[in-house]
C-alpha cells in the first residue's frame, strides 16, 4: 500500500426511511461492525453529488433532504482495515426506497430505531454520529427534525 500523501474526505450518511427507523450495515473493511454507508469525494464531484452516488452504489437506495450532522478526523485508528487518515464528512437524510441491495461494501444490514442502533456493535464513529445526530435533530420531546 502507498503511503496517503494527504487525508481523504469521504461522505457518509444515517439514512431514515419513513417510519423513522436507521439503516444500518456490517462492513468487513471495519472489522464486521455496524456502519453507515458512504466512501470518498471524487475528483470534480460536490459533496451531496459524492453522497446521493455513494449510497446508491452500496445500498441502491434514492435519498433525499440531506442534513449535515458533523465533520470528524479518523487518523490511522485500528478500527479499519487499512492505515488510513480520513475526514468524515456525517449527514442525515430520509429514503422511501423499499429494496435494499448491497454490494460488496456491506455484508448484513439492519432497519433499527435509534436506541436499537446504539445497542448494536457500532463502529466508534458511526457511534459518535448517531449521538451527534440526536442532539441536533431530535426534539425534547422526541420527535424527529429531519
Amino acid at each position: 500500500m502507498a503511503d496517503q500523501k494527504y487525508p481523504e474526505p469521504t461522505v457518509g450518511a444515517l439514512i431514515f426511511n419513513s417510519e423513522n427507523k436507521l439503516f444500518l450495515m456490517t462492513s468487513p473493511k471495519w472489522r464486521g461492525k455496524y456502519v453507515v454507508p458512504g466512501g470518498h469525494i471524487e475528483v470534480g464531484e460536490t459533496i451531496r453529488e459524492a453522497l446521493k452516488r455513494e449510497i446508491k452504489e452500496e445500498t441502491d437506495l434514492d435519498i433525499f433532504n440531506i442534513k449535515f450532522i458533523s465533520v470528524q478526523e479518523f487518523i490511522f485508528g485500528k478500527e479499519f482495515h487499512q492505515r488510513k487518515h480520513f475526514i468524515f464528512l456525517d449527514y442525515a437524510c430520509r429514503t422511501n426506497s423499499k429494496d435494499v441491495v448491497l454490494n460488496n461494501e456491506g455484508k448484513d444490514y439492519v432497519w433499527v430505531s435509534l436506541e436499537e442502533a446504539l445497542s448494536l456493535p457500532l463502529e466508534p464513529y458511526t457511534r459518535n454520529t448517531i449521538l451527534k445526530f440526536k442532539e441536533k435533530y431530535i426534539d425534547k420531546n422526541g420527535r424527529f427534525l429531519l
